[in-house]
């Protein structure tokens, strides 16, 4: 099956009202060259009102950057997934490795997550990925089979179907290490793999993102491995230039 590459941008806690405007802008005007891709930015939440309204008659899609498991009352600071449709959200990231590693999220709570976001008919791009000493330790494959089964256990394999997969090697992003397209390519394979054992269809299906630190320098070569289905982008990612680059480098 061909599976369409995919560009998300992760803004993190970054942008004003102006900043955002002018992103937006430079992206909008380059959009005419990206063709193969489908391109998500996923913007902080107080931004979703005004990105709603100036993405709109493009194909760009919306996505948040985190949600509540609980759908409504007295959980003070936290956003629910209808509020997140309700500013023409499609899909949320969930069990980023910012949310894993500062604020305690794991697998059960990442897994509650995605089956909320599923629920609400968000599309949820669930964030794996090790960091430098699970990699140093030679245990990449068993913690992100175990981020991975967190979810299956919950909802079940065919729920891989309607989100996405984000690898994010955790050690790679902002350390000044980079991992090359083939370490890439072998966790997305396995990932793959992995979710195969359950079901071949779904894992035939399902779009595999690259999370560690993409560029318009080295997309090209990223998303021309089999298993590497686009990317989800951080700092590139607030840069129109850079991150059109990025958008049109499908094969």
């Amino acid at each position: 099956m061909a599976r369409q590459i995919m560009v998300a941008g992760n803004w993190k806690m970054n942008g004003s009202r102006d900043s955002v405007k002018v992103l937006l802008d430079g992206i909008k005007a380059g959009l005419g060259n990206v063709t193969k891709s489908a391109v998500v930015v996923c913007p902080s939440y107080v931004f979703l009102a005004d990105v709603e309204q100036m993405i709109a008659g493009t194909i760009i899609g919306l996505g948040a950057q985190n949600l509540s498991t609980e759908s409504a009352g007295a959980f003070t600071g936290e956003i629910s997934a209808s509020m997140l449709k309700d500013f023409g959200c499609q899909y949320v990231i969930v069990g980023h490795s910012e949310r894993r590693s500062l604020y305690g999220e794991d697998d059960a709570l990442v897994a509650q997550k995605y089956a909320v976001a599923r629920a609400a008919g968000l599309t949820p791009i669930l964030c794996v990925g090790e960091t430098l000493a699970e990699r140093e330790q030679g245990i990449t494959e068993e913690v992100v089979a175990r981020q991975l089964d967190a979810v299956i256990e919950l909802e079940g394999v065919a729920a891989l179907a309607d989100g996405v997969i984000a690898y994010e090697p955790v050690w790679a992003i902002g350390t000044g290490m980079t991992a090359s397209p083939e370490q890439a390519q072998d966790v997305h394979a396995f990932i793959r793999s992995r979710i195969a054992e359950h079901d071949a269809a779904v894992a035939d299906k399902v779009q595999i993102l690259y999370g560690g630190s993409v560029k318009g320098a080295n997309a090209t070569e990223l998303f021309s491995k089999p298993d590497i289905d686009g990317g989800l982008i951080g700092g590139a990612s607030l840069d129109a230039e850079d991150f059109l680059k990025i958008c049109s480098a499908a094969p």
